[in-house]
């Protein structure tokens, strides 16, 4: 068993930040993550940062923006939070030594991004992502926290009460992919949880394969409820062929979107009358597959995003990756002619349900950054919001957890016994999850001694996988996934209608029906990626099945949140949370009032037009 006081899981950008944060206070911190951290998908990330930095600009200005963007289902303590602290990690980070653009006084460059009244991105070129990430890596290794890299966290070590918010969590079991060593990782106080994003529900997504929703589905099996999960944004600019991200930043600097008829569409069809191709991302993808629809699109599939008026200069200066993803994945030079674009999933607004400071309803279990729902991002994220998200919220979690005094939360997390509760008519669930050999969640009747939980988790972790590698054979895992992934494109997208819904959760059921025979072809010990990703697929399911539900459920058009039969958003039944909780694999789905009134000022919901 190894033990530590601090363990985050995941290396991405909000496991970086939340390590060093741990550290910083004084706590014994390790990182144990499946990918190297410089392979982490926060690499990835083109736009970048938003932070009110300049005289004109404000933190309530960009609490404004973030909480019109969320259209009305972010909370205001988390906002408002959120809008405070990020100056303040931009600057850090510039401090660390990013690479930032800048201008010709020295100052950081800043550029409009969709959905802000003010130019407040800061970005490095159109690589943010990737020298953010680096930036980060460095401070963990100049203060010498420890890696355990390529290990597979499966799940999380919690106590058995009846009631999950009298749970207590102490620790995680992984999976060392290079040895095949199953071993407890006890945390003295606390785990926080960074996974990242669950892009793999969908087969067309900018996500990276290793984006499987692994710690929102193990927090939930845990017992932590799954909040705002139907909110799931389609970035407006991929490239049809792959699902490669094409950055906001190309229109921030003033890319244009045409349709096949050469009409800057955005415009003159009323869609952002304003803004324009700077409307929030949801406004942007749904006219962008409204036109292809009615008929105006390119060869039925996508749109034109042109850059070509930039100029080389400006263009090879701030977009220089741009210009190799479209050669590169569609032969297409953008300094030439216009690029082939068409949304695709890029990221999930929902996640494990978290106050402000990252802590769950389960005492010493904490979340951060994409797998994390603070409500902050409620039915749609502002690009350029997410990567300061992780920054703040992944430093304000590791301190939390090292046992930095601070102030109490406002936010309430765990299962509440008289909300709100719907009945979806439909089934759901995990059949036999009990007996199931890929269930996960609290060891039934461990031992008191924490280290004795860490080690019966552990133990039940290597039956279950001895389980799936002792079969001969059954049903591929692959199968399954791509079965899956194919109906929650076709079902559950830019667009939902109550049939597609229902038909979705009837092929989640047939998936979990045939994943109960799922079998490991490769039987080794070592390097089984074969074996990951069986598991990684049961992550899959349980979030599939909790996006659909509440995307069934939430009967109102809110944010990415589109119903073909409910047009209008309806704040007098749902200015609320969805959240959906585990219960022994039989999900429940119930309901939490949306936070309007911080300290500071209070949001009321208005019509929301760019």
């Amino acid at each position: 068993m190894y033990e530590h006081d601090v363990i985050v899981v995941g290396g991405g950008g909000a496991g970086l930040r939340a390590a060093i944060a741990a550290h910083e206070e004084g706590a014994d911190v390790a990182i144990v993550t499946k990918l190297h951290p410089v392979r982490s998908h926060t690499g990835a990330a083109e736009g970048g940062i938003n932070a009110a930095l300049q005289d004109g600009d404000s933190w309530e200005d960009h609490a404004y923006d973030t909480m019109k963007g969320s259209d009305y289902l972010g909370d205001a303590p988390a906002v408002d939070t959120f809008a405070q602290d990020a100056p303040e990690e931009v600057i850090q980070l510039e401090h660390w030594g990013m690479p930032f653009s800048r201008e010709e006084d020295g100052t950081v460059s800043q550029r409009p991004f969709g959905g802000l009244s003010f130019p407040r991105t800061t970005y490095a070129g159109a690589e943010t992502g990737h020298h953010m990430l680096h930036t980060l890596y460095e401070q963990v290794v100049k203060r010498g926290i420890e890696v355990y890299d390529e290990w597979y966290v499966s799940q999380v070590a919690v106590t058995d009460e009846d009631d999950p918010n009298e749970r207590d969590c102490h620790g995680v079991v992984a999976w060392d992919v290079q040895s095949g060593e199953i071993a407890g990782f006890r945390a003295r106080d606390g785990v926080i949880l960074a996974t990242g994003g669950l892009g793999q529900a969908f087969d067309h997504t900018t996500n990276a394969v290793a984006n499987t929703g692994d710690g929102v589905a193990i927090a939930y099996r845990a017992g932590v409820p799954m909040e705002d999960m139907e909110m799931i944004q389609f970035h407006p600019t991929t490239l049809p062929s792959t699902g490669v991200l094409i950055s906001e930043g190309v229109r921030g600097e003033g890319g244009i979107l045409y349709n096949s008829e050469g009409e800057r569409f955005m415009f003159e069809y009323g869609y952002a009358t304003n803004d324009g191709e700077l409307a929030s991302r949801d406004v942007v993808a749904r006219a962008e597959l409204t036109e292809v629809q009615e008929g105006r699109g390119v060869e039925d599939e996508y749109v034109y995003l042109d850059m070509r008026h930039l100029g080389e200069e400006r263009i090879t200066d701030r977009l220089e990756n741009i210009l190799h993803l479209a050669r590169d994945f569609e032969g297409v030079d953008g300094l030439e002619e216009p690029m082939p674009v068409k949304p695709g999933q890029h990221y999930a607004m929902g996640g494990i349900e978290v106050n402000e400071h990252g802590e769950t309803c389960i005492d010493g279990l904490y979340a951060a950054g994409e797998c994390a729902c603070v409500s902050l991002h409620g039915g749609n994220r502002l690009g350029g919001n997410a990567l300061p998200e992780l920054l703040v919220f992944g430093a304000r979690a590791g301190r939390h957890a090292a046992g930095a005094d601070m102030p109490e939360p406002k936010i309430e997390t765990g299962p509440e016994p008289d909300a709100e509760r719907e009945d979806l008519g439909v089934p759901v669930g995990e059949p036999g999850a009990k007996e199931a050999a890929a269930d996960g969640g609290a060891v039934e009747n461990p031992a008191s001694d924490p280290k004795a939980v860490v080690e019966a988790t552990a133990e039940t972790e290597r039956e279950r996988i001895e389980t799936l590698l002792e079969r001969e054979d059954g049903v591929n895992h692959a199968d399954v996934r791509a079965d899956l992934q194919e109906s929650m494109t076709e079902n559950v997208n830019v667009f939902r209608e109550e049939e597609n819904l229902k038909q979705a959760l009837r092929d989640i059921q047939d998936a979990r029906e045939r994943y109960q025979d799922v079998y490991v072809a490769d039987k080794s010990r070592t390097f089984n990626t074969d074996l990951q990703h069986t598991i990684e697929t049961r992550n899959l399911l349980d979030v599939a099945e909790a996006i659909t539900m509440g995307a069934l459920a939430r009967e109102e058009f809110r944010g990415a949140h589109w119903r073909k039969e409910h047009q209008e958003r309806k704040d007098d039944e749902y200015l609320k949370h969805t959240l959906v909780s585990w219960n022994d694999g039989e999900p429940e789905l119930w309901y939490r009032p949306v936070i309007l009134e911080g300290d500071e000022q209070t949001y009321e919901p208005k019509v929301r037009s760019y």
